[in-house]
């Protein structure tokens, strides 16, 4: 499992704080649910392809997002012109 780590300022904090009863919490929730976003949207990415193609899928979202990046239907944003989705 993946770690990342956020350093905010003081006055960064303070401000969070004054909409988010917990920013890690807060920011967490924020990170985890981009990070759903983007799964559904691989995986959504894939389906159609396997179908277009007569391709068997992968079982899971693991194995799916696995399966889209080794069919190079997806890929990191420093190797394509980023377009968030």
């Amino acid at each position: 499992m993946a770690e990342i780590k956020v350093t905010i300022t003081d006055t960064e904090l303070k401000g969070l704080e004054s909409v988010a009863l917990d920013p890690e919490e807060w920011i967490n929730n924020l990170i985890k649910n981009r990070a759903r976003k983007s799964v559904t949207s691989i995986c959504a990415i894939l389906l159609q392809h396997c179908n277009e193609n007569d391709i068997a899928m992968a079982v899971g979202q693991d194995a799916q997002v696995t399966q889209a990046y080794d069919l190079k239907l997806a890929k990191k944003a420093e190797n394509k012109d980023f377009k968030p989705d």
